[in-house]
């Protein structure tokens, strides 16, 4: 089967080295047969502009990478995510969380002695256990609630060990439990990146998920979606991260390293790709 790639950055800033990179490499790895996608997750409207979005094309035009039109723009498909949130709720599997991240911690107490996952200390379950009627009487007052995955019930459900290979690391066993009763909604906010990604994948059609590091750890999570909701496993090639001379790795508030600084520089798309290894 041809390969499937994407890139999919938040537009919530200009694109600068590191996307640079993770782009070529999605494209690269999707060879003369397969497919190279761009996808714009735009969810957060508070940050992302029309003008981030119009500069991800821009920026990635001028490095010579092309895709299949229309981009598929998370903020037009809530209704996707939406239905997804509807199934898994129905299915018992999700539960309103009214926390404040201040009530989280003092629950916790000893935020250094707390059971930690790789995104911090777990929550530790306090609205789990919410009646039926104390729930419906809160969001019926306005209160502003996530809804969390209830990760017990969760593996549960499915019993069999998660795998998924990775490039570079290889086979790999899924341990969400790691992460506890991730969010996967908010009242305002219909989705999260775990639930939103996952499905976008799926209905793309994706086969080779490339993508940093960073994101290694949250294939548990994904794995255990997509295995929920009887999705396809991808595969997964997680590259490294670049990083400046000051060996933090390159992000948005690098303005001298975006794309369209450099190309103001005269710098020509040949010179990043050799700046990259890429040439």
């Amino acid at each position: 089967m041809p390969t499937v790639t994407r890139f999919a950055p938040s537009p919530t800033g200009y694109l600068h080295l590191g996307h640079a990179y993770s782009a070529c490499l999605a494209a690269r790895a999707a060879g003369p047969d397969g497919t190279f996608l761009l996808r714009l997750e735009d969810i957060d409207s508070t940050r992302c502009t029309e003008d981030f979005c119009a500069a991800v094309s821009e920026d990635l035009h001028w490095l010579g990478l092309r895709w299949p039109q229309p981009v598929r723009r998370q903020s037009q498909h809530l209704a996707d995510y939406a239905h997804a949130i509807s199934a898994l709720t129905d299915q018992g599997l999700l539960y309103p969380c009214f926390c404040t991240r201040k009530e989280i911690l003092a629950e916790i107490g000893d935020i250094h002695r707390a059971p930690h996952g790789p995104d911090g200390p777990l929550y530790p379950g306090t609205c789990r256990h919410r009646s039926p009627a104390e729930r419906a009487d809160r969001i019926a007052a306005g209160e502003a609630y996530a809804l969390r995955l209830d990760m017990t019930e969760a593996r549960r459900r499915v019993s069999s060990p998660l795998r998924w290979h990775d490039a570079e690391a290889g086979w790999q066993t899924a341990t969400p439990d790691l992460f506890g009763d991730v969010v996967l909604a908010r009242k305002d906010t219909p989705t999260s990146y775990h639930l939103a990604v996952t499905l976008d994948d799926a209905l793309q059609g994706v086969t080779l998920i490339t993508r940093g590091t960073d994101l290694f750890a949250a294939t548990h999570i994904h794995r255990l979606l997509q295995a929920l909701f009887d999705l396809p496993v991808p595969d997964y090639a997680h590259h490294p991260l670049l990083c400046g001379p000051d060996g933090k790795r390159y992000a948005k508030r690098d303005l001298s390293l975006t794309l369209r600084a450099l190309r103001a520089d005269g710098i020509t798309p040949a010179q990043v790709r050799l700046r990259l290894g890429l040439s």
